[in-house]
């Protein structure tokens, strides 16, 4: 049985860990908001780039007249996957669900990872997986901008249309409130948007198809910048919540602590007053 003493110490030690996780937590509750709202911000531009294709394929009266090879499928070889994942650990199991469901996927395929963030990164290294070669995506996630998310697809569109690969995935997580996130698995490329019927006439220059070259970059960088994003809030959802549990844990833990420390200094106590009682009947 522990000592008093080292009760007392271990009182304390779970004190000083409970305020550290208590100020984490208002950490990612705070980084929670703050990405919700760029995420809401965003949205708009999303529908925005969305309607650019759907347009675009509203347009398209025979899709093998098209040279571009972004709606062909191929005979799948090789595959890309840009997985996102956190930066840092105590998210709970984020980055183990979007890791394993990107593992999953991949089933021994022949595949070009391209990780974006610390996690996803030392999770396919320690694996050794085929990384493409290129910049390093770590960090960037928190502070996610459009101009890294054109440049992830600047790296898939070259890798495809060079016939390095023959599909592109994105395996991100989706938001849905606080205490629920879900783990997803899109098919970027090739491309295959739902076509939306239009009334409207619609006059292209200089033609459909350039149109939809210039679009489709676009609407996918855009896509990977709202994932990034909302990632992001995921990653701090899930923190969030982890170190509120971890926070109550630790009250629980304090509270068992002292009632073990006040039941050994009862009985160190008691046994106290024993041995003076018994020091004085013997004296008598």
């Amino acid at each position: 049985m522990p000592s008093m003493k080292a009760i007392k110490r271990r009182i304390a030690s779970v004190q000083n860990t409970q305020q550290i996780m208590k100020a984490m937590n208002l950490v990612a509750a705070s980084k929670v908001q703050k990405n919700k709202a760029r995420l809401e911000a965003v949205k708009p531009l999303l529908n925005a780039a969305n309607d650019f294709i759907s347009n675009g394929l509203s347009g398209v009266a025979d899709f093998d007249t098209l040279e571009s090879e972004f709606y062909k499928s191929r005979s799948v070889s090789n595959t890309a996957y840009i997985v996102l994942s956190g930066e840092r650990g105590l998210c709970g199991s984020f980055n183990a669900n979007v890791l394993k469901e990107a593992f999953k996927h991949m089933n021994d395929k022949s595949e070009h990872v391209i990780p974006v963030g610390a996690k996803s990164k030392e999770f396919f290294v320690r694996r050794k997986k085929n990384i493409v070669s290129g910049p390093d995506y770590v960090g960037v996630i928190e502070k996610a901008s459009y101009d890294v998310a054109a440049e992830i697809v600047d790296q898939i569109i070259g890798l495809y249309t060079n016939n390095k690969v023959d599909e592109v995935y994105i395996v991100h997580t989706e938001f849905i409130n606080l205490l629920s996130q879900n783990t997803k698995v899109t098919k970027l490329l090739p491309f295959d948007v739902p076509i939306q019927e239009s009334n409207e006439e619609i006059i292209y220059e200089p033609d459909v198809e350039t149109y939809l070259r210039k679009s489709i970059p676009i609407h996918l960088a855009m896509f990977v910048y709202g994932t990034m994003i909302e990632s992001s809030v995921c990653e701090q959802a899930s923190r969030m919540t982890s170190m509120d549990s971890a926070t109550r844990n630790a009250g629980e833990l304090v509270d068992k602590l002292k009632l073990q420390f006040n039941r050994q200094r009862q009985g160190a106590i008691t046994q106290e007053i024993s041995e003076i009682v018994g020091g004085a009947n013997a004296n008598s």
